[in-house]
């Protein structure tokens, strides 16, 4: 199956205090949405199911994201979601609590 990539956008999430990997890319790709007015598809003949979704997450640990949880906040299309390594942790100077930072990039491709 051969696809066209249409649209690319980034986001970046943190979660604050608690080290939630899956937490803070969950908003980062709701910030990279909310980026995102797609006016096009009567005219491209194309409908929001039509849509493969590829969710990529950059996390300092990409083994701790709970994929299907990402897959969520993506409400059209085919949807997968791949972490990979990237992001930023931030200890806290107490060494008790931790923040990270979630970077996302949104592609969507339709088939050709």
């Amino acid at each position: 199956m051969s696809t066209t990539r249409w649209i690319t956008e980034m986001g970046m999430g943190v979660d604050v205090h608690g080290g939630d990997y899956t937490k803070a890319g969950r908003r980062a790709v709701s910030d990279a949405l909310r980026h995102s007015s797609l006016n096009f598809f009567n005219a491209a003949g194309k409908s929001r199911e039509d849509m493969h979704v590829e969710v990529r997450v950059a996390v300092q640990h990409p083994d701790q994201v709970d994929v299907a949880s990402i897959a969520e906040e993506v409400p059209y299309g085919t949807v997968t979601v791949t972490p990979t390594m990237g992001g930023l942790d931030v200890p806290a100077p107490n060494g008790i609590d931790l923040m990270v930072i979630a970077n996302a990039a949104i592609l969507v491709s339709f088939v050709d």
